[in-house]
C-alpha cells in the first residue's frame, strides 16, 4: 500500500527498506540509486540498513554531469553544484564531531571541528569557482557582441535530454559533436553556421537537454548554458515524437522556457519538430507528416535518416523571414565594397542597374536594418 506521506527517517517505509535489504545482502550492489531527493540523514540511514553506498536522484545527475561537462565553464558549474551538494551533507562524512583540530590562544580551548574545516575549505573554493565564472560569463558576453556585429540569425535548439539534438545538429552542419543515447550527452553550447536552402547564413546553436525537477543545485549551471537561448532569433523545439511520455517532456521544457522569459505565444517564434519518427509504425509517421505538412503545427523529421528535413529548413526560413523588413537601397555603380557588404547583410531580393546607379530591394531583420541605416544613412528608402 503506498504511504501518503514520506517517512522523516528513511523516505520510504520500513517494509519496503527490509525488502531492499534482503535483496542487497544476495546481490551485493556497489550502490543503489533512489528515484529521488533525500536528506543527509535519510541518505545515513539508508546505507546503514542496506550496508552500501547510496545516491539520491541529485547525486545521480551531479555525476552526470560531472562526466559530460568539457569547458572550462562546464566544469566549473558542475564543480560549483557539487560542492553546495556536499556542504549540505558534510554531517554524513564526519559523524565524530568531536574530532578537533589544536587549539590556540591562552585558554588552549577547542580548536577548529573537522566538519568546520571542511565547510569552510568548501566555502572558500566556491567563492573562488564564483569569481571564475563571473569571467567566463563576461569573455562569453564579448563573444555575443562580436557576433551581433555578424548579422546572422541565431537558431536555437531546446529540447528535453536525448530528443535527438546533437544528432539534429551534426545532420544540418555537418558537424561531429557528440550523440549517443545518452542523457546529457551535451552540456555545454555548441554553435555552427548553417546556410538555408534560399541562400541565407543562419547560427545554428546546441543545448543542454532539459529535464523534470532539476535539482536545485544544478539550477544556475542550468540556466548558465541556455544563455545563448536568450539570444535566439528563433528556437526549435526538439522532441522525441516516439517517446511514450513526449507530451509529459513537451510541458516540463515549455515550463523551463517561461522561467527563461520565453513564452509560447511571445515575441520570439518557436517551432515544435517532431523527431524519431524513423521508430514509428509507418501509419503513424505517414499521419505526422501528413497533419504537419503546410501547417503551423509543427514538422515532423528523422534527424537520422533524413526524413522531413527539407520541409524543417523551409520552415525555419519563413519563421526569420517573418521577422524581415524589406527596403531599398540606391549605390553608386562604382561601389563595389557597399553593394559586396548589402549582399553579406542583408538578402537581396532584386536589383536594378540604371545610369551609372544601383537600385537594391533588400530584406533584413531590423537589427541588420539598423546596421544599414547606420552605414548607408539617406541612401535607404
Amino acid at each position: 500500500m503506498p504511504l501518503s506521506r514520506p517517512t522523516p527517517a528513511s523516505l520510504i517505509g520500513s517494509g519496503k527498506v527490509e525488502e531492499i535489504t534482503n535483496e542487497a545482502r544476495g546481490l551485493e550492489p556497489e550502490v543503489i540509486i533512489v528515484n529521488a531527493q533525500l536528506s543527509p540523514v535519510q541518505q545515513r540511514n539508508l546505507e546503514r540498513a542496506w550496508n552500501t553506498k547510496v545516491l539520491d536522484r541529485t547525486a545521480l545527475i551531479l555525476e552526470i554531469f560531472g562526466e559530460r561537462a568539457q569547458t572550462r565553464e562546464g566544469r566549473l558549474q558542475v564543480e560549483l553544484a557539487h560542492l553546495t551538494y556536499q556542504r549540505s551533507r558534510l554531517v554524513r562524512s564526519w559523524t565524530h564531531l568531536e574530532r578537533q583540530r589544536g587549539g590556540f590562544g591562552f585558554l588552549g580551548g577547542p580548536g577548529e571541528t573537522q566538519i568546520e574545516t571542511d565547510r569552510r575549505l568548501i566555502g572558500e573554493r566556491m567563492a573562488k569557482i564564483r569569481r571564475e565564472l563571473t569571467e567566463v560569463s563576461r569573455t562569453r558576453g564579448l563573444h555575443r557582441s562580436a557576433r551581433k556585429r555578424v548579422p546572422y540569425p541565431i537558431v536555437a535548439l531546446v529540447g528535453y535530454t536525448n530528443a535527438g539534438k546533437s544528432t539534429l545538429f551534426n545532420t544540418l552542419t555537418k558537424s561531429d559533436v557528440l550523440a549517443k543515447d545518452l542523457l546529457f550527452a551535451t552540456l555545454d553550447p555548441t554553435m555552427r553556421g548553417l546556410k538555408l536552402p534560399g541562400g541565407r547564413n543562419v547560427i545554428l546553436s546546441d543545448t543542454v537537454g532539459f529535464i523534470a525537477d532539476l535539482p536545485h543545485e544544478l539550477i544556475a549551471a542550468f540556466r548558465a548554458t541556455l544563455e545563448e537561448v536568450l539570444e535566439a532569433d528563433a528556437i526549435l523545439h526538439i522532441r522525441d515524437a516516439a517517446h511514450d511520455e513526449t507530451e509529459a517532456q513537451r510541458a516540463d521544457v515549455l515550463a523551463v522556457l517561461e522561467e527563461l522569459g520565453i513564452e509560447p505565444d511571445g515575441e520570439r517564434p518557436i517551432l515544435e519538430v517532431l523527431n524519431k519518427i524513423d521508430l514509428l509504425a509507418q501509419g503513424v509517421r505517414a499521419a505526422l507528416l501528413e497533419r504537419n505538412a503546410g501547417t503551423n503545427n509543427g514538422v515532423a523529421i528523422s534527424a537520422l535518416s533524413g526524413e522531413g528535413l527539407p520541409a524543417l529548413l523551409a520552415r525555419v526560413e519563413a519563421l526569420l523571414g517573418a521577422q524581415e523588413n524589406v527596403f531599398r537601397l540606391t549605390l553608386d555603380a562604382e561601389d563595389g565594397a557597399g553593394l559586396a557588404w548589402s549582399y553579406r547583410h542583408g538578402r537581396v531580393l532584386k536589383r536594378q542597374q540604371r545610369n551609372g546607379r544601383i537600385r537594391l530591394e533588400i530584406a533584413a531583420s531590423p537589427v541588420e536594418q539598423a546596421q544599414f541605416r547606420s552605414r548607408f544613412g539617406a541612401k535607404l528608402a
